[in-house]
């Protein structure tokens, strides 16, 4: 395992091997500050790399998968009724408990442990928000959070993945003709995939200031570009990088993200807030400015141009409804300009968009850098990346910033 201290950089190269127990704690090489970590289901994802490699001799049936094991966690028992019903209909998921609230919930985990846990948000006694901080501090589950308030764009629903939250979904409904089919399909696809996502928590003793007012108002000096592409499960991911980065290195951020347009100003806003370096929309004609990350939609194309000493985005609509080829484009044109000063980052996502665009920067002399797909909601465009270029070291998305940290601050020295 590869770790990177938020707080300085400095890597550390961690024999999995030698971890006693869930918890890990170590000082850093270089700040000396205490680091913890929890990889609270490294067994049990080693176990699943392994098994999908062995396949059954011919003639040898393969045997049943054990069923997901599914916390179900809501203040309302007809709610908990039909989660139920939905999980255990398919046959290889099982409601090992229910729970009306957190602290319940928190209760029910010393003695067991579910493979997912759905969780809702507005409860008494305890609300999802505390319970999730709880459950990813002591023992980190995957969660999917099932509520009114978790509908994409919501402050809720940020939170909930900022506070390490798998996914989101609105509760099972019939308002408005909603059908339910549909409905079910979904709850059953997110907690599938959840289970195969690593949980891994990460937690500084001492965690750096990020009050804005110390930012400056000085531009800093652009030395490096670093393009990240992010499809599916794009605003979890992000929530793990970009509040990690550090303002006062000289490198601008530009992500293209595979979501609604319409989603991307509230989302920027909200990552702004919880950032060290300032978040902006995409905007054409910006000039781009080093401790600064900029936002686009993936149906929107993005590339730079040099005018006058000064590199700007240049920012356009699509022709194409559905998102086509633009975190490539982004890649291809930060290559092009900034050459070994380029760097591209490639986070969840399902499709193929950005793995040329990486081609492009490695062809150029930039750095690559792919998370872990055991980290992952969608595993397929990490994956295909990483099989591509055969790239060695995959970062889990928590790590992701300390590692882009380190690399720019080694390029400026």
């Amino acid at each position: 395992m590869i770790l990177f201290c938020e707080e300085c950089g400095t890597r550390h190269d961690i024999d999995e091997s030698k971890m006693v127990g869930e918890v890990h704690r170590f000082s850093c090489n270089g700040c000396h500050e205490t680091l913890m970590v929890a990889l609270a289901n490294k067994q049990e994802g080693n176990a699943a790399a392994h098994a999908a490699l062995v396949t059954p001799a011919e003639g040898q049936l393969e045997p049943d998968p054990k069923p997901l094991k599914i916390l179900v966690v809501d203040d309302s028992k007809l709610i908990r009724r039909v989660l139920r019903e939905i999980i255990e209909s398919d046959g290889c998921k099982k409601v090992i408990g229910e729970a009306e609230n957190g602290k319940n919930a928190l209760d029910f985990l010393i003695s067991e442990r579910p493979d997912v846990i759905t969780l809702d948000i507005n409860m008494p006694v305890m609300d999802g928000i505390t319970t999730l901080k709880h459950i990813m501090i002591s023992r980190p589950v995957p969660t999917v959070m099932i509520s009114a308030l978790t509908k994409e764009g919501s402050t809720e629903t940020f939170d909930s993945l900022k506070y390490g939250a798998i996914d989101f979904l609105p509760k099972p409904s019939q308002i408005k003709g909603a059908d339910l089919k549909s409905q079910r399909n979904e709850i059953l696809r997110k907690i599938e995939l959840a289970a195969a996502v690593q949980i891994e928590s990460i937690r500084y003793l001492r965690r750096p200031s990020q009050d804005k007012t110390d930012r400056g108002n000085d531009p800093m000096a652009l030395r490096c570009i670093v393009a990240m592409g992010v499809a599916e499960g794009g605003y979890g991911a992000l929530l793990n990088v970009v509040p990690r980065l550090r303002r006062d290195i000289p490198a601008a951020y530009v992500a293209v993200m595979h979501q609604p347009p319409h989603h991307i100003e509230g989302f920027a806003g909200y990552l702004d807030q919880c950032s060290r370096l300032s978040v902006q929309r995409a905007r054409d004609g910006a000039v781009l400015q080093g401790g600064v990350c900029y936002l686009a939609a993936a149906t929107e194309h993005v590339t730079l141009a040099q005018t006058d000493g000064e590199t700007r985005l240049r920012v356009s609509s699509s022709p194409f409804p559905t998102p086509m080829g633009a975190i490539n484009m982004l890649m291809g044109s930060v290559a092009e300009i900034m050459g070994e000063r380029a760097a591209g980052v490639i986070l969840t996502g399902a499709g193929d968009d950005g793995v040329d665009g990486l081609g492009r920067i490695i062809a150029n002399g930039g750095a690559v850098f792919i998370q872990d797909p055991r980290s992952c909601l969608f595993k397929e465009t990490p994956t295909k990346a990483a099989e591509k270029y055969a790239v060695e070291y995959l970062i889990s998305d928590k790590q992701m910033a300390g590692a882009i940290n380190a690399y720019i601050r080694a390029q400026s020295n």
